[in-house]
């Protein structure tokens, strides 16, 4: 099945030369000038990934991905100003996959869109993990479900923060690097840098810990990496 792209810019040169080298390779390209239309169209025509810029008319790119994230775990790649390094930071806090510093090439974008649909799609596989739970104290893991709960409550997760604790739980105690996690939750062919793997830790406590500043189940451990501790 031919994938969807949905490109939102307000500068018209920058979607038509996408569009263009995107469906030479092949994908299915919806286009967006500001980011009412953005949203309007991830509703509408339910696209498979969203290369999103930041300086858009009407909703900027920081508040597109914000309510994109709020109902729905859909790939996004951020485009991202190349003085502006807080930009990335804040892209990556709010839930975006990835992002692409302009000036950027058609190439490297098309690389990236590969790679974030190779990684959905095998998320949607479960990574493979065995059908059951993992429980540790009131935090239970339905792998079946591929839904957790806390205190009976369900969590909302990302199915990136759902396959990074799921990883951290099959192995309590172990310290996984920020470069083991890339390599084997994110995958392989992740461009992006390591801090995706500390904002992606952030939420996770945010939505797991009752103290996220002293979490109970991840933890740090200061100049290695994370692991998940068991009670």
């Amino acid at each position: 099945m031919t994938a969807k792209v949905l490109v939102v810019d307000d500068e018209k040169p920058i979607v038509e030369i996408l569009k263009y080298n995107l469906e030479k390779e092949g994908y299915q390209v919806i286009t967006a000038f500001n980011g009412e239309e953005a949203l309007s169209l991830v509703e509408t025509e339910n696209p498979d990934v969203v290369v999103l810029d930041i300086m858009l008319p009407l909703k900027d790119g920081f508040t597109v991905c914000r309510e994109i994230r709020e109902s729905m775990d859909l790939p996004i790649i951020m485009l991202t100003a190349k003085e502006m390094e807080i930009d990335k930071v804040l892209g990556l806090e709010l839930g975006a996959d990835d992002y692409v510093t302009k000036p950027f090439s058609s190439r490297e974008v098309i690389a990236r869109i590969k790679a974030i649909l190779r990684r959905s799609k095998a998320g949607k596989g479960k990574e493979g993990y065995d059908k059951g739970s993992l429980t540790e104290g009131l935090l239970r893991v339905d792998l079946d479900e591929v839904q957790v709960y806390n205190q009976d409550m369900v969590v909302d997760l990302t199915q990136r923060e759902f396959n990074l604790l799921v990883h951290l739980m099959l192995k309590p105690g172990y310290v996984f690097s920020r470069e083991q996690l890339l390599d084997q939750v994110w995958g392989y062919d992740y461009i992006g840098d390591d801090r995706t793997v500390d904002v992606t830790i952030r939420r996770l406590r945010e939505k797991l810990e009752i103290n996220p500043a002293k979490p109970e189940y991840i933890h740090t451990k200061r100049g290695v990496g994370y692991y998940f501790k068991r009670r």
